[in-house]
């Protein structure tokens, strides 16, 4: 998506690609390995669910940015401010001040909340994502956003994967109207985490055994909200081998 929050340093990326070779190729240079792969949702129905790679530790959802959604945004954003909500201090969000990073940012709020949760993700010693989680997790979000924002390193990893993947790639000026947000569960309560938005949002009750079925509960909502686009993608990040699926 090409907008972001305000950055007086205006940085733009090419965005990736919804497609689950091109982010496990992503991961993998970023220091995430194997058996963390992603893997297509073939649909939102029960049955289809069947066919997902448990377990199933985030989903990142794709999806049209419309003005039907643009005036959500805006109307969910007042009701929470007026009522408030609750967000586990576990939470780790980040900001996204990057013009179309939101692929990476989907990803890296997959990976950071399941290594942030202690034992479920090993990442590479010296990687590229472990040295930026380590250097990041105790910061205020909008410390997280800078950070980013100066990681050449990540930036150089992002890049040599934006130009992959099936279709064209956009020139690095273009506006582009798809974004990604990324599903998790913590602390018994599923958690949608978009950096456009100014912090997590809280969706109700969920659990490791249920959170699937939960985000795509969610999922349908954004489809719901626009129901005659067609430019939705769903993908689950998995621990299951690839002999499994």
């Amino acid at each position: 998506m090409s907008t972001a929050q305000p950055t007086k340093k205006n940085i733009r990326w090419l965005p990736l690609e919804s497609n689950p070779e091109v982010l496990d190729k992503y991961v993998r240079d970023l220091g995430v390995p194997a058996p963390w792969r992603y893997a297509d949702v073939m649909g939102l129905d029960e049955e289809l669910l069947a066919f997902v790679p448990q377990p199933v530790h985030a989903v990142i959802l794709l999806f049209p940015c419309t003005p039907k959604y643009e005036e959500f945004c805006k109307e969910e954003r007042q009701r929470i401010d007026k009522d408030g909500q609750t967000v586990s201090s576990n939470i780790v969000f980040y900001p996204q001040t990057i013009a179309n990073a939101c692929g990476t940012m989907g990803v890296l709020h997959s990976i950071a909340n399941n290594w942030a949760r202690g034992g479920l993700l090993k990442l590479k010693e010296g990687g590229v994502i472990k040295n930026f989680l380590e250097k990041t997790v105790n910061l205020s979000p909008a410390e997280r956003a800078t950070a980013l924002e100066e990681d050449t390193t990540l930036a150089a990893v992002h890049e040599n994967h934006a130009s992959t993947g099936q279709t064209a790639t956009p020139d690095l000026a273009d506006n582009v109207d798809l974004h990604f947000v990324c599903l998790v569960e913590r602390d018994g309560h599923l958690y949608e985490l978009d950096g456009n938005k100014p912090y997590p949002i809280n969706h109700g009750p969920s659990s490791k055994d249920s959170f699937l079925f939960d985000a795509i509960k969610v999922a349908k909502k954004f489809v719901e909200r626009d129901p005659e686009n067609l430019n939705f993608s769903v993908i689950a990040a998995t621990t299951a081998e690839e002999d499994d699926y």
